[in-house]
């Protein structure tokens, strides 16, 4: 198990090494046909069928991404896919809230929760770009610690499933529930972008879905400690995503 670590008892997987070589692959271009058709028949259909969509046509080439905001997506998922592949980017500057929700996912939900690394300590992120390289350049931090991580962990997979919704934020708001991302040729599927904050919180409250403590204290969305504030009244739920900068995403879903 070359370049592999585990989490005792968790089941956590962080991935250090370089990119495998994918043989398994199949085709963009079907990928792309097959993300196409599904994205008009599926338009209008309830999250759980485009889950199950994904699910049935991929198999255990599908995983879940989760930032571990909560485990909504992990929990919807699994009804249709018991154990299937949940991926964190674990980039060394999350929330200890944040943190606690991944365990409790991985100790309460039929997943598998997989932890990846960046291949740089942020202390070796330091020592290599200077410190505090996200308040610099946070385009460059987003890439080392989350895009690059990405691109290693989706290896393996056909397609993925991310807990992107169109009430996020207007960059959001034309969000298809399955799209064909031509860059990494792979199929997107985001079974819960129709969903407001309302179905949301009546999930959690129906499933006992494990949530991030920090949405009780004033935080709309949450990612690295550094690059997060707490929300002010009237702002959308990403505007304490670096408000000090131009930028609103971190590069995963561009």
């Amino acid at each position: 198990m070359s370049g592999l670590t585990s989490a005792a008892g968790l089941g956590l997987v962080g991935v250090d090494g370089p990119a495998a070589a994918d043989p398994g692959r199949r085709d963009p271009e079907e990928l792309r046909a097959l993300a196409e058709e599904a994205a008009r028949e599926l338009a209008n259909a309830p999250a759980l069928e485009i889950a199950r969509w994904a699910a049935e046509t991929f198999g255990d080439r599908f995983c879940v991404t989760s930032s571990m905001a909560d485990g909504v997506l992990a929990h919807l998922v699994s009804r249709v896919a018991p154990g299937v592949d949940v991926v964190f980017l674990d980039t060394g500057l999350h929330f200890p809230e944040t943190l606690r929700v991944r365990d409790e996912v991985a100790r309460r939900l039929p997943v598998n929760v997989r932890s990846i690394r960046p291949r740089m300590t942020v202390g070796q992120q330091d020592g290599q770009y200077g410190p505090r390289l996200f308040s610099r350049s946070p385009d460059d931090c987003c890439q080392l610690r989350k895009v690059e991580p990405l691109e290693r962990a989706l290896t393996g997979y056909d397609a993925w499933a991310a807990g992107l919704r169109r009430d996020e934020s207007p960059t959001r708001a034309n969000t298809p529930v399955v799209a064909f991302d031509a860059r990494r040729g792979k199929v997107k599927v985001n079974p819960i972008a129709a969903w407001t904050q309302r179905d949301v919180d009546a999930y959690v409250a129906r499933h006992d879905i494990p949530v991030n403590e920090l949405f009780g204290r004033g935080y709309g969305s949450i990612g690295c400690w550094p690059c997060t504030r707490r929300t002010k009244a009237g702002e959308d739920s990403r505007a304490g995503r670096w408000a000090m900068f131009e930028k609103t995403e971190c590069g995963l879903h561009t």
